[in-house]
């Protein structure tokens, strides 16, 4: 027979092991629901759309920017590690972008057949060649700016070795050459549409793009950046101008191009911004449901410090202070606060905005896909 001690000591054991079991089954279980709305998703449009831009990714230009990204090994250029990100198909890594464009296609259904005479449908699929070049171009536009995403401040090299400055540099370089290469291809393929009203939407999403790196929520190194003043409607621009721009007129743009009605062309919209909030309240809540210290991933402009702020104004003047010092200290407040609990349920309703916004579209699998994507991504 154990003694007392003993004997709490193995009941502790145990009962650390099952929370640890089941965090790990809890975890398996949202991976697989990804997954398997995801697989589902792509079955029902076609074709995996993880690999969309493969036809551009192997054509002779890019072959050659790949050879001398190969340069890149070794050294500490944020380039590479966002190629990794690209090649590397893991949990919410697949291009679903794209892959939501064509749900949504299919969701619309075909045009009315006295205005989409030049095209007809892909008799598997249903969608309109037109609208899986839109998928592509999505795909393009927001792979070109990640690349962008990789060029550093070469002025915080100063004080290094002669070589990495030249790394840096030459990184600089092909994260530029690459991010044109890739969105000049996407405008090329816009004008292949032959729909003036697509091209200026898709233009003003790119616009947005490159405006969501100029805001004041970034220094000039590009690094996050907590305002005095800062309010959620300072995250909801931010958040629309860096994805939701992109996802909701690209969602539009794949129901005007099968010339739907404008209700259609707005609910598609509707989704796609709801669906890039959803996507990025789940983002910024990661660290602070993470089973680990979470501090690496921690935004000081993510929605629960944003949230926390506005519930406590009188703490502005101390975050603003804390976040070039101390960021631990601001993420353990906001970890035992409730504003985390407030930011799980407003993610909820972004779900239901999303999913409330199928509602002009009939009930078909491809509906049913999108929703099981909302699904999982709020579950996730």
């Amino acid at each position: 027979m154990l003694c007392k001690n003993c004997s709490s000591l193995l009941n502790r054991f145990v009962k650390n092991a099952s929370c640890r079991s089941l965090s790990r089954l809890l975890s398996s279980k949202t991976y697989n629901d990804w997954n398997k709305a995801v697989s589902d998703a792509e079955k029902i449009v076609g074709y995996p759309t993880s690999y969309m831009s493969l036809r551009c990714l192997i054509s002779d230009e890019f072959s050659n920017v790949a050879m001398h990204l190969r340069k890149l090994v070794g050294t500490r250029h944020p380039l590479l590690k966002t190629a990794r990100g690209l090649l590397h198909v893991g949990k919410q890594n697949t291009q679903t972008r794209g892959l939501i464009v064509l749900l949504i296609a299919k969701a619309a259904g075909p045009g009315p057949a006295e205005q989409i005479k030049d095209q007809e449908p892909d008799k598997i699929s249903g969608i309109y060649s037109s609208q899986r070049s839109l998928a592509e171009v999505t795909e393009m536009i927001h792979m070109a700016n990640l690349i962008h995403k990789g060029v550093v401040n070469l002025s915080d090299y100063l004080e290094s070795d002669q070589r990495e400055k030249n790394d840096m540099e030459f990184g600089n370089k092909m994260a530029v050459l690459s991010g044109d290469f890739l969105l000049a291809n996407a405008c090329t393929e816009l004008a292949t549409l032959n729909n003036t009203h697509v091209v200026e939407s898709m233009s003003l999403a790119i616009t947005d793009l490159m405006e969501a790196e100029f805001t004041d929520l970034r220094n000039d190194n590009g690094e996050s950046l907590l305002k005095p003043d800062i309010q959620f409607s300072d995250w909801i621009k931010q958040t629309y101008l860096s994805s939701g721009s992109l996802l909701a007129r690209s969602c539009r743009s794949a129901v005007e191009l099968a010339d739907h009605r404008e209700d259609q062309r707005e609910a598609a919209a509707s989704f796609g911004e709801n669906m890039a909030y959803l996507q990025q309240v789940k983002n910024d809540l990661k660290p602070f449901l993470s089973k680990d210290n979470g501090l690496e991933d921690f935004s000081v402009t993510s929605a629960p410090v944003i949230k926390f702020l506005e519930r406590h104004p009188d703490e502005r003047k101390t975050f603003t202070s804390l976040q070039t010092k101390d960021q631990h200290q601001i993420f353990s407040i906001i970890k035992s606060s409730n504003v985390v609990a407030e930011c799980v349920k407003l993610s909820d309703v972004y779900g239901d905005t999303a999913i409330k916004s199928l509602d002009v579209f009939p009930q078909t699998e491809a509906k049913n896909a999108l929703i099981n994507i909302v699904n999982a991504t709020v579950n996730s």
